[in-house]
């Protein structure tokens, strides 16, 4: 079994500088790239509600911006009686950089885990990038 500490850890300090005054709703996520560097993210909120960002798409953008590509795990720290997963939007936005296979740690705030995903259980069927790489034109 991989060692998921360093990424739950990180999902986990993320969530703690979470900018969520209006939905009171922090989330803290986690990548790790293909080089296995771990990049975090947490949700900004904006009082142009709803126009915040995802914790996810601020661990992707900081994965990008380091020069990463490919996801190859995540971590996504939320509270709630019901498991904190990525939204539809970020499913997606975890898929344009990670194979249906992927793990999806979801955890509480204290790090403990909660379920693992794949991402092809959060998101079935999915269209990637492949599938643009496949297209023919008439």
């Amino acid at each position: 079994m991989v060692d998921t500490g360093d990424l739950i850890a990180a999902a986990v300090a993320a969530w703690g500088r979470a900018y969520a005054p209006y939905s009171r709703f922090p989330v803290g996520a986690a990548v790790r790239d293909e080089t296995g560097r771990v990049h975090a993210g947490c949700n900004v909120e904006n009082a142009a509600y709803p126009i915040g960002t995802c914790a996810e798409a601020g661990a992707l953008a900081a994965m990008t911006l380091a020069g990463g590509r490919r996801i190859v795990e995540v971590a996504v720290v939320g509270v709630g009686t019901s498991l904190v997963t990525p939204c539809g939007g970020c499913r997606q936005r975890l898929r344009e950089f990670g194979a249906p296979e992927i793990t999806v740690h979801i955890c509480d705030e204290t790090g403990k885990l909660r379920r693992i995903f794949t991402l092809e259980e959060l998101l079935p069927a999915s269209f990637g990038p492949e599938n643009l790489a496949m297209s023919r034109t008439p």
